[in-house]
């Protein structure tokens, strides 16, 4: 059986370096729910590699806790906390001597798995990551693009099916459509191993469309707002969340929203309006929009029956 999610509790975690005026990470409070992906966001300095770094206990609080379901992280075994929790990062980290099976069955072995159970979880994840367990699986990762990289990373990471996963900025050196592609997929995995994931990443965007909930850090490792992306657009705590999520704050939100999930009118529209699937978000209807000097689209769901039709009067109430 899987293992479940696990919620994951900061609880007044501080990490102070001697001889800095000012913490790294000071007093961070915030619960992130069993199978919920949070996402840190905020400008360089502010925190957020530290404080994903003291769950594992890479770095070592200086004061408060963390907990995964009610247990402080300081009670577990700190190997086996490390192999009880996924962990991705920029760089891979691929073992270059090791062929693409071998790294995906690092954990495993370490944990004393059987062969047999080893080779059929490497290839069951190797599939799930989009790659071929007989083609891909005896290649050595100087044979692999930067995004199949960060699969084989991803695959590695759940090995051993944790209940939490932590993720380092995973797909900041891919180019922009592999970045997209790959962001794709955590949702697509995430839908059906449901672990708890904690994403770094500087992107706003990709904290937006990525995040159940967000935690914006200010400079100091100090939280100024978690909250789903649809609030922290809607309603910033203060003027940095302000300025720090722009004055696009509108177009924000409407990327965070596929056309399948919004109320539409009846069809019987202009019947030469543009015609855009419910996958298509309503930022990029509103662009569709604009560009054929539309004032409407008609949707139709994946099998091309009509879904209804989206007006621009619809999105401005949308953002009352």
């Amino acid at each position: 059986m899987p293992t479940e999610a696990a919620e994951l509790v900061f609880d007044e975690a501080t990490k102070q370096y001697p001889g800095r005026p000012e913490p790294a990470v000071d007093r961070l409070s915030l619960t992130v729910a069993a199978g919920e992906i949070c996402v840190l966001v905020g400008p360089s300095g502010g925190g957020k590699t530290t404080a994903l770094k003291l769950v594992n206990r890479l770095i070592p609080l200086s004061s408060g806790d963390i907990r995964i379901d009610g247990t402080s992280i300081a009670d577990h075994d700190v190997t086996e906390l490390r192999r009880s929790i996924g962990y991705v990062i920029q760089q891979v980290g691929l073992f270059p001597h090791m062929t693409v099976a071998a790294n995906v069955a690092t954990v495993p072995r370490l944990l004393g798995w059987p062969r047999a159970r080893i080779r059929a979880r490497v290839a069951e994840l190797l599939e799930l990551v989009g790659l071929d367990p007989a083609a891909d699986g005896g290649r050595y990762p100087a044979a692999l693009s930067g995004g199949q990289q960060q699969r084989v990373g991803l695959a590695r990471a759940l090995a051993a099916d944790p209940p939490i996963l932590l993720m380092d900025e995973p797909f900041a050196a891919v180019d922009p459509i592999v970045r997209a592609h790959l962001q794709a997929e955590l949702r697509r995995l995430h839908r059906e191993v449901g672990k708890t994931i904690l994403f770094v990443t500087h992107d706003l965007d990709e904290a937006l469309g990525l995040g159940d909930r967000v935690a914006i850090f200010r400079q100091g490792g100090v939280l100024a707002q978690y909250d789903t992306p649809d609030t922290v657009l809607a309603a910033p705590a203060d003027e940095f969340v302000r300025r720090f999520v722009g004055e696009d704050r509108a177009l924000r939100r409407l990327a965070l929203r596929r056309l399948g999930d919004l109320e539409l009118a009846a069809d019987g529209g202009d019947p030469d309006a543009p015609v855009v699937s419910t996958a298509m978000t309503a930022r990029n209807a509103v662009s569709l929009m604009l560009d054929a000097g539309a004032t409407e689209v008609r949707v139709v769901g994946d099998d091309g029956s009509p879904a209804g039709v989206l007006r621009l009067d619809d999105l401005r109430e949308l953002l009352a």
